[in-house]
């Protein structure tokens, strides 16, 4: 059972890591390398809230406008000239990634730190005793695509969005602000970033650099998902399972290799990935 659920929980883990990454290439088409820096953003939000004394509930949503408000500046002042040249934007959101970091070990230092979980305990399940707060987050992880999904579906932010994903010009021709579509979804691209970077800071240590195997990871999960949520879920859940299963009986090194691994098969084999036929 204990194995069962750690795989469920790893793959809740990772969509919520994965799933702002999912948002900016769905829309924008451009894969922003920045993602794991924002995370590591929304991990010192909870760590200061830690610091500060206050209640750590607050990091979730501080994590949230921090990302976003960090976002807006960047789209505005960063990405936007840079929608027409997609590789640019990746070398520009991969420096910027590294100067956030860079000013965050200015501010907090080098050193390993560690935040308050908001939850704590374990409860019994069939037997097994398991972590109170890995459940709870695979809870947040599956809320939030719900969230996400209900937005996309039965807003008019979503419907824009899905138009310009479909086709921006004829979007454009119908009305549709896409460059405001661009700036919200990058804003909360971001708070999602640093948001997920808030949710496993209880199940982790605190680094200026603890952002990049999660990048990599969340970056192997889009290739394989495409612009889909449910495929983003369901690979969370296959190669998540499969990093779980190798570092549960084979090596924790070897476990954390799994998902590029994997990915980089399934890539080979099905160029469309999970997305599409």
């Amino acid at each position: 059972m204990s194995l069962l659920l750690d795989v469920v929980t790893t793959a809740g883990v990772l969509f919520a890591v994965a799933m702002g990454l999912l948002v900016v290439f769905g829309v924008l088409k451009i894969i922003n390398f920045a993602h794991g820096a924002f995370l590591t953003l929304g991990a010192y939000a909870a760590l200061v809230t830690t610091q500060w004394g206050v209640s750590p509930w607050l990091a979730w949503p501080l994590a949230f406008v921090s990302g976003g408000a960090l976002g807006l500046a960047v789209e505005r002042l960063i990405v936007r000239p840079l929608y027409a040249r997609p590789l640019d934007a990746i070398l520009a959101t991969w420096g910027l990634g590294i100067v956030i970091s860079q000013v965050i070990t200015l501010w907090f230092g080098r050193e390993v730190q560690f935040a308050q979980s908001p939850l704590s305990g374990t409860i019994a399940i069939l037997g097994d005793t398991y972590s109170v707060y890995r459940l709870a987050l695979l809870g947040v992880s599956v809320g939030l695509g719900l969230l996400f999904a209900a937005l996309i579906e039965g807003t008019r932010l979503g419907l824009s969005a899905r138009a310009v994903i479909m086709n921006e010009d004829l979007a454009r021709g119908l009305g549709i602000d896409t460059r405001r579509v661009r700036l919200l979804t990058f804003m909360i691209g971001c708070g999602l970033a640093a948001l997920a970077g808030a949710l496993i800071t209880p199940l982790s240590s605190v680094d200026p650099n603890m952002g990049v195997p999660w990048l990599i990871n969340a970056f192997m999960l889009v290739m394989v998902a495409g612009t889909s949520f449910f495929s983003l879920a369901l690979a969370s859940l296959t190669l998540g399972g499969a990093q779980v299963v190798v570092s549960t009986f084979v090596s924790p090194i070897l476990g954390g290799m799994t998902i590029v691994l994997l990915a980089a098969v399934v890539l080979r084999l099905r160029p469309a990935g999970f997305g599409r036929d």
